[in-house]
């Protein structure tokens, strides 16, 4: 079992390294992904922000998280691109040839795509904080605030796990970011949802979004969560659950 144990892991670790080298020659993607909410964030905040009634005199607080969410939204499409690349040049095939471990060869994709976002989150709030973003959390709610970000990365991922492997071309199987990247529109994560008109306030108060933005808005401002970090796990777990099994089962049948 020790041995198995030793061979599975060194197994993803080549296969981690061999994503993380695509990563590395191929700057432009996290460039890209990072430079969009960026952008965004500029944007509300130097344009919109001032109309923009959020109960806060510091916009850029209260935009950081949805911001964040929409970035890991973002750089998880490129994980779906990779693998439709993989699978639509026989990569798997041939490594399957080869006695490594099956599982290694999605895993090495998804903990290439925990890195590659949290490289993107670290630029963002490095940004925030130039633009004004401060936080009187301390060591504990940060690492919860990395927690959720993290959980969200892995349940998007293996998402996009499913679109890489079942999409028919390039354009598929990046077109699922879409709605995901849209959710946060109608969220609380730019506006209070008190604002919205009743419909729509009801579909924003019940998605994982607002729950998450929330929890996470709560631990930076070191406030009370309340519920929203239990709904926020929830959300990312139960979606990180079924992606996980519909993804291994799409990856049995295709390979």
């Amino acid at each position: 079992m020790e041995a198995l144990k030793k061979h599975y892991f060194s197994d993803l670790g080549v296969m981690l390294g061999r994503s993380m080298r695509h990563i590395s020659r191929s700057m432009d993607t996290i460039v890209t992904v990072t430079l969009m909410p960026i952008a965004m964030m500029l944007l509300f905040v130097y344009v919109f922000g001032g109309a923009i009634q959020t109960g806060t005199d510091n916009y850029v607080n209260y935009l950081l998280p949805g911001i964040l969410l929409i970035a890991i939204a973002s750089g998880v499409s490129y994980t779906s691109f990779r693998l439709f690349t993989d699978v639509q040049r026989g990569i798997f095939e041939r490594f399957h040839s080869m006695p490594i471990s099956r599982s290694t060869l999605l895993w090495g994709h998804v903990l290439t795509s925990l890195v590659s976002n949290a490289i993107s989150v670290g630029v963002i709030i490095l940004v925030a904080l130039v633009m004004g973003f401060r936080s009187s959390a301390g060591v504990l709610p940060w690492l919860g605030v990395a927690g959720i970000l993290m959980l969200f990365t892995l349940a998007l991922t293996w998402v996009a796990a499913i679109a890489g492997l079942s999409a028919k071309s390039v354009d598929g199987a990046s077109a699922f970011s879409y709605p995901i990247i849209f959710l946060p529109f109608i969220s609380s994560a730019f506006v209070p949802t008190e604002s919205m008109p009743a419909a729509v306030r009801v579909f924003a108060e019940n998605q994982p979004v607002t729950s998450i933005v929330e929890a996470i808005r709560a631990l930076l401002s070191a406030q009370p969560v309340g519920n929203d970090i239990w709904a926020a796990l929830i959300w990312c777990m139960g979606i990180l659950i079924v992606a996980y099994i519909l993804a291994m089962r799409v990856y049995k049948k295709r390979v």
